[in-house]
């Protein structure tokens, strides 16, 4: 079983503000961490679990969010000065959004990802209860083609039988070329595991505090 951040390492997020275009991007001022996957890949949830609070929305119907949120992130208090800033990118890839929609993403999202000066890591969600996406594959092809760092998430780990987890991680190695790191967030199952990633991404070191 899987353990949240705490103690030293318990994160603290405060909401900065939601962009649709570049020029409201927050000033590029502490090492920003992109996280984003298809729409119902459960990108919020994990978020959530990471900061062990709810401060990423949830929706029922994927694909709604049309927004670059910022949450700028303080360890061990919420005293403390932040220290990284975790981006919420819209969903890709799901068929209910409009042409139109689907049209606009790239308009406020491809200069984020290629240009922006402090984005030191990308964690792109894939979820592991369904067969690999080519459009997964698009992005984390994408990304590298820009040169960011990719991290590989699987969500939803806890919905792939124990006995066909490892099989199913490698299918993913496989397909999209590097291998993931499992995670869950109802169990939350690998998030200390991504967590210590997305601080080493910041150049902060993992404490592996407790409450």
């Amino acid at each position: 079983m899987g353990a949240s951040p705490s103690g030293a390492d318990r994160a603290f997020a405060t909401f900065l503000l939601s962009a649709v275009e570049p020029t409201q991007f927050p000033k590029p001022d502490l090492p920003e961490i992109a996280f984003l996957g298809r729409s119902n890949v459960g990108k919020s949830s994990l978020l959530n679990a990471l900061v062990g609070a709810k401060v990423a929305f949830t929706s029922g119907t994927p694909g709604r969010t049309r927004t670059v949120s910022f949450f700028d992130i303080a360890l061990g208090s919420g005293k403390a000065v932040p220290t990284l800033r975790l981006a919420d990118l819209p969903g890709y890839g799901y068929a209910k959004i409009s042409r139109a929609a689907a049209k606009e993403w790239p308009k406020f999202v491809e200069p984020y990802l290629a240009e922006r000066e402090n984005l030191v890591l990308c964690v792109v969600l894939v979820d592991a209860s369904i067969p690999p996406q080519e459009s997964d594959l698009y992005m984390v092809d994408r990304l590298r083609q820009v040169g960011r760092r990719v991290v590989v998430a699987a969500t939803k780990a806890d919905k792939v039988p124990r006995s066909k987890v490892q099989s199913v991680m490698n299918g993913l190695k496989d397909f999209l070329g590097q291998a993931p790191v499992a995670v869950s967030a109802r169990t939350d199952d690998g998030v200390l595991d991504l967590w210590r990633q997305v601080l080493g991404s910041a150049g902060i070191a993992f404490k592996g505090g407790r409450k």
